[in-house]
């Protein structure tokens, strides 16, 4: 009996937090079942819609490999440098021309990287004058219709957004 008097007293504490807490604690269990319940949904739905749109199939011949090298520049950072090397090289007179050539051919290498990110083909290296240039405007235009916002070939001319 004793030891049970010593048991009621010990856990009085715990009782009270309990009363007083119960709403908390309550609260706390239907968040993360009501959390749990969600994820399990979003785990389902994923998988019917893989099995709907045969993502496998799809994604089969794709080399992940290549998006994880720690040596491949993040798309964010491409659009910023064509963007920047993009107004240097509208902008850019009064400088030298080798200057020019430089800024250019930073900006065909810089073109040249979206495109193997976006699995674009292109031909700048292979061209040189007015076809490298004509080339330089289809690629713009391309990866322009892919999302990436670049200055124009010809100073005063934007690209428009859709």
């Amino acid at each position: 009996m004793l030891a049970l008097a010593f048991l009621a007293v010990a856990s009085l504490p715990a009782a009270f937090a309990l009363l007083f807490c119960y709403d908390e604690i309550l609260d706390r269990v239907v968040c993360g079942w009501s959390e749990w319940r969600e994820r399990r949904r979003e785990k389902r739905t994923i998988a019917r819609l893989d099995r709907a749109i045969e993502a496998d199939a799809l994604t089969r011949d794709i080399d992940l490999s290549e998006l994880d090298r720690t040596d491949r520049r993040p798309l964010e950072h491409l659009a910023a440098d064509l963007r920047r090397l993009g107004s240097q090289r509208i902008g850019g007179t009064g400088r030298s021309m080798v200057w020019h050539g430089a800024v250019l051919q930073a900006y065909d290498d810089r073109l040249r990287l979206a495109c193997r990110a976006l699995g674009i083909t292109e031909h700048l290296a292979e061209l040189e004058g007015v076809d490298q240039e004509i080339e330089r405007v289809r690629v713009e235009g391309v990866l322009h219709a892919a999302g990436l916002t670049l200055p124009a070939a010809r100073a005063g001319h934007r690209q428009r957004h859709h």
